[in-house]
Parts: C-alpha cells; structure tokens; sequence
C-alpha cells in the first residue's frame, strides 16, 4: 500500500513547494536521481532519508501521511493559530469555516 502511495505523495508535496526532483535530492544530500526512483517507485527511501524528506518539505511524518490534506504546512500552522483563540473567536472561526463548507 505505502510503495503505492508513498512516491505520489511525495511528488504532490514536492510540486506544491514549487521544486524539481534534482534539486531536492542535492539539497537533501543525495545523487541527483534520489527522489526520482522515490517518485517513479524503483526506491524507497530509508527511515533517516524519509527524516530528511520531511524536514526538507518542512513537515511531520505524520503529516506527510496525512493524504487529506494537500497542504499540511498551512494546516499546521492554523491549528496552532486556533489554539491561541479565546472561545468567542472559536465560536466565530468555526460558524465562518461551517458556513464556507456547506456553501461549497
């Protein structure tokens, strides 16, 4: 199942930060074809590789799982945002998103 998923999302997650397989791989430390066997599956990356993965998307590896979501970053920082909201702006946050979603 994850040898499925695994290169789709992370070619999604690559393309939203707007960088080419190449240079991730460079940037990550890796020969140049790294995160194109990743995303055309003839590799999996180890576990201290799919570390560097991460940190280099700027995500958890929870998040990187997390295939609902196509921008976990964003997420993560709204959830953080939300949490520092008195229950008023909670309120008014959450009746806004509602009515967004049912309009939608």
């Amino acid at each position: 199942m994850y040898e499925e998923e695994f290169p789709i999302r992370l070619a999604k997650l690559r393309n939203k930060k707007g960088v080419s397989a190449r240079d991730m791989s460079l940037s990550i430390g890796q020969n140049a074809g790294y995160i194109n066997n990743i995303e055309t599956g003839k590799a999996l990356p180890s576990m201290s590789g799919f570390f560097y993965i991460c940190e280099y998307l700027n995500i958890s590896p929870q998040e990187f799982f997390d295939s609902d979501s196509d921008r976990p970053e964003e997420l993560r920082i709204l959830v953080k945002n939300l949490k520092r909201l008195d229950l008023k702006q909670f309120e008014n946050i959450s009746s806004i998103v509602n009515e967004l979603v049912r309009n939608k």
